[in-house]
């Protein structure tokens, strides 16, 4: 049966990392997509407020997520997957922050992803196209960031996912890089051959998706095999509120807002056999704590669900 994962953040805290992995085994949860993001929020990003985590060394910064890394294999608990901190380049931002989250939390993100035995991270692609006026001018940037980590990514078994992204013109969200599953498929292909290796595959992203109006079951079908990540979360098509699936609805007669009968045919038309991940750290604020463990496995029951619709047969 598919695995089921959810993020670490708003349940693993850095004082007691086990009781929140036990937390997550408790809830049914064999797998976990740890939340290296909220090291370094996007918010403190685009404000250019560093804050300095990731002037850690390498060797600190394994002492500090040691005891996360080892409350997760005692739980039982794989760290499938994690997010690299973004934006990984702000063009309103000085010289010397981006080339600090060049030079100094992209790599030490992928030294991370190695020491939590992690197969994938997500890196989120530059949005440029309004400065740079095209898609295509915009990936060269992207690919050029790729490059400068792909090396370590091959060196150590890792596949860097780029993810399917949404932009915001005078208010009105549009869509933002890699949301062309075509052209994302081919950059893929192109960045493996290139490199001999598995170092670039995609993060689905359906609350993205759904912002944008993509056909999800198509979009995931264009993909195939590339598709190595998910996050799964809803919204109401309006805002990226990244809520539990089947919680917005169009009409009175409660017809999604997110295609999700579309996301499990495409899952099931391409045999995806990873991990159903939940992006849904928000949700947990929303609940009281003492509700949180029920929330948890709620989320896990519609993954598990999810999990038995995928493997029905063709």
């Amino acid at each position: 049966m598919l695995k089921t994962g959810v993020q670490t953040d708003n349940v693993v805290y850095d004082t007691c990392p086990e009781a929140g992995f036990s937390m997550l085994s408790a809830a049914g949860f064999s797998c976990a997509d740890f939340s290296l993001n909220s090291y370094l929020k996007n918010s403190e990003i685009y404000r250019s407020e560093l804050n300095g985590f990731f002037d850690k060394s390498i060797s600190e910064l394994e002492h500090f997520f040691t005891p996360h890394k080892n409350a997760a294999k005692k739980a039982g608990i794989k760290i499938h997957q994690m997010h690299m901190p973004y934006p990984i380049f702000v063009p309103e931002a000085s010289r010397e922050i981006n080339v600090y989250l060049r030079e100094q939390v992209a790599p030490k993100s992928m030294e991370l992803c190695r020491f939590f035995e992690c197969s994938y991270i997500v890196a989120h692609g530059i949005k440029l196209v309004k400065y740079l006026g095209s898609d295509e001018e915009e990936w060269k940037r992207t690919e050029m960031f790729l490059d400068s980590i792909a090396p370590f990514a091959k060196e150590n078994g890792i596949t860097i996912c780029i993810e399917n992204l949404y932009d915001s013109i005078a208010g009105h969200l549009i869509e933002g890089p890699c949301c062309n599953a075509v052209k994302a498929a081919e950059r893929i292909d192109r960045m493996n051959d290139k490199y001999q290796a598995e170092v670039l595959g995609f993060c689905f992203d359906t609350g993205h998706a759904n912002l944008v109006g993509l056909d999800m079951e198509q979009f995931i079908v264009t993909l195939g095999d590339r598709l190595k990540v998910l996050h799964i979360h809803d919204n109401d098509g309006v805002s990226d509120l990244h809520q539990i699936p089947y919680t917005f609805t169009k009409t009175r007669e409660n017809r999604p807002s997110t295609d999700w009968d579309g996301i499990l045919r495409g899952l099931r038309k391409i045999h995806f056999d990873k991990t159903l991940s939940f992006e849904t750290a928000p949700v947990l604020g929303a609940f009281p704590q003492e509700m949180k463990q029920d929330a948890l496995a709620f989320i896990e029951k519609i993954g598990a669900y999810f999990a038995k619709e995928i493997e029905k047969e063709l």
